[in-house]
């Protein structure tokens, strides 16, 4: 992950010349083997693309590594309206989460604020033919004219791919669904609002099982909000949520059936001298996420990305800044609501960088082993193929070097807040409002562990 961005090269972005509130954006997810990408937007759809195979060179070295182009496009969610509440349901995809994968085709989650749905991505390459009491056309024939009888035959037809919904699993929050996770069993997936978490079996839609309510008798009395929820990679009964607080809980379902008593409770004692008006507000985490070994927790919150140690509570092991020169602007970051904006953050496959976005359409990835940092841009003119995704500098004071953008020229309106690792390698997707752009890195993997 050096200084000079030279071993990081564009493969692909997906780009659009308008920019309409239904196409921003919402989620980037890839599957287990990172060959197919979903994103979800704000209009309710859902985007896969696939990695097409890869293409050996006259030599017979890989020349290019599979490029993701769209696979399949469909409308998950509709605009809904809540007759009870007089509330209007928005169509934005909030989640999107796949399943690991059983057979040939692949299963995927994804969730609006209330509604979860289990869709199945499937391809069909062949056709029966050859009906006895069927014409070419479909039409039933008229029994007295069948003088023979054939075995039908498959044959070979132009690749189409189906998605059909499989699961609907409604009326299962009251409250809007910020997170969805699979469990490792494989059979059971959470779904957390801001108060209550619930634990689904993917076959069963019509009840789920409370596991986590932190509702208190009298709303007047809530302090704290869920902001995000998510199983342990390897052991199926243990899951951690996080708050508005900064707090991050760890339930161990073995313990009770109701996980209101955490079994480890992960906060960072707070400095008297630097409370404020902001404290509560870019304390709250917006985002947290296992390690792929399970051993450490990744949180994002306002100002920081920070890395726990699961054996240990006290405080964070690592801490990270994002943009600590935004501390200064938190009172206009206040008044146009960006304060309240919710950032993701992601681990690479070997759980040794980090990364979470940022505004002006920067990104920051962070090396775990030298603690080094470095800010990276998300723009058009790096949208062609093989362009070099070149480092950025945010000027805060002292010798300004030559293209240093200054705090007061940021642009507040283009944000980073999704992204998603491919589960192998060195490949992220990046999602800036409504264009995806995924990069790869182009270095000999022996010389990219730390990339």
């Amino acid at each position: 992950m050096g200084e000079d961005g030279e071993s990081s090269k564009l493969n692909h972005s997906f780009l659009r010349d308008y920019v309409t509130e239904a196409d921003v954006i919402s989620t980037v997810e890839f599957n287990q083997t990172g060959d197919l990408l979903a994103t979800g937007d704000k209009g309710g759809r859902v985007v896969i693309f696939r990695r097409e195979p890869e293409v050996k060179g006259e030599e017979e070295e890989l020349a290019e590594v599979g490029e993701y182009n769209v696979y399949s496009t469909f409308q998950s969610h509709e605009p809904d309206f809540d007759y009870l509440k007089s509330l209007e349901i928005e169509e934005k995809i909030n989640k999107i989460r796949w399943l690991p994968q059983q057979n040939a085709a692949h299963f995927l989650l994804s969730t609006n604020d209330k509604t979860i749905k289990l869709w199945k991505v499937s391809e069909r390459d062949r056709r029966p033919e050859g009906y006895n009491l069927k014409d070419e056309e479909g039409r039933l024939k008229d029994i007295s004219t069948v003088t023979s009888l054939q075995v039908p035959v498959l044959k070979p037809t132009d690749l189409m791919v189906e998605v059909r919904p499989r699961r609907v699993f409604a009326n299962g929050h009251t409250y809007h669904v910020n997170s969805i996770s699979v469990n490792s069993d494989g059979e059971t997936y959470l779904s957390a609002d801001d108060l209550r978490i619930n634990m689904w079996h993917l076959d069963i839609t019509d009840r789920s099982f409370n596991i986590v309510d932190i509702k208190p008798v009298n709303m007047e009395d809530l302090t704290e909000v869920i902001t995000a929820a998510e199983f342990h990679p390897h052991h199926c009964h243990l899951f951690i949520y996080s708050s508005s607080k900064g707090t991050l809980r760890l339930c161990d379902m073995r313990a009770s059936a109701l996980c209101d008593r955490h079994a480890k409770i992960f906060e960072e004692p707070e400095d008297p001298g630097n409370r404020s008006f902001f404290s509560e507000i870019i304390s709250s985490v917006s985002d947290v996420k296992f390690s792929h070994s399970g051993r450490y927790l990744l949180t994002r919150d306002y100002l920081t990305v920070k890395v726990w140690d699961l054996n240990m509570e006290k405080g964070p092991v690592e801490t990270y800044q994002v943009h600590e020169y935004l501390r200064s602007k938190l009172c206009s970051l206040y008044e146009n609501d960006c304060i309240f904006d919710k950032f993701e953050c992601v681990w690479n496959s070997t759980d040794s960088v980090i990364m979470t976005g940022a505004y002006n359409s920067f990104f920051r990835m962070f090396d775990r082993e030298t603690g080094r940092g470095v800010t990276l841009e998300a723009w058009r003119e790096s949208s062609k193929p093989r362009a070099v995704l070149r480092t950025r500098r945010v000027y805060t004071g002292g010798r300004r070097r030559r293209g240093d953008v200054g705090v007061d020229s940021l642009d507040f309106t283009k944000k980073i807040l999704h992204m998603a690792w491919h589960p192998e390698e060195n490949i992220i997707a990046i999602a800036a409002t409504n264009n995806l752009y995924i990069f790869q890195d182009r270095v000999n993997s022996e010389n990219t562990e730390n990339q």
